[in-house]
């Protein structure tokens, strides 16, 4: 990692659904917590292996709850659908806002295949 790629800022919304990326490099990221948590690195969403990755609808509402520093390299979010085992390391927390276009596209192409959709189902 280079100096470039230090954060300068990691800011929570009002709203708690955007966390605000801000790195040395003078790149910006606004990360939407619905991509945060689907995009989470924890095994329970990106498995131990490709073939292991889990597509996860419904969270289009979720909110983070927490930011919490994790040494020099890294923070953990916690969600309010009680998530909270993704390390986000500043690399990754880049790379998600630099391709953020494309992982978001392929989430929903992939959901879509297996008939999930954004929103939660609510039961009566």
């Amino acid at each position: 990692m280079t100096d470039a790629d230090w954060p300068t800022e990691i800011r929570l919304s009002r709203d708690k659904r955007v966390l605000h990326v801000s790195f040395a490099s003078g790149a910006s990221f606004a990360l939407p917590a619905e991509y945060l948590r689907v995009e989470s690195p924890s095994a329970e969403v990106q498995g131990h292996a490709p073939s292991e990755r889990q597509w996860i609808g419904g969270k289009r509402e979720v909110q983070i709850l927490s930011v919490t520093p994790v040494g020099n390299y890294a923070v953990k979010l916690a969600f309010d659908d009680m998530h909270d085992t993704g390390i986000f390391s500043w690399t990754y927390l880049r790379d998600l806002g630099l391709e953020q276009e494309e992982r978001f596209a392929r989430y929903l192409d992939e959901i879509a295949k297996r008939g999930l959709g954004r929103d939660r189902i609510r039961k009566a």
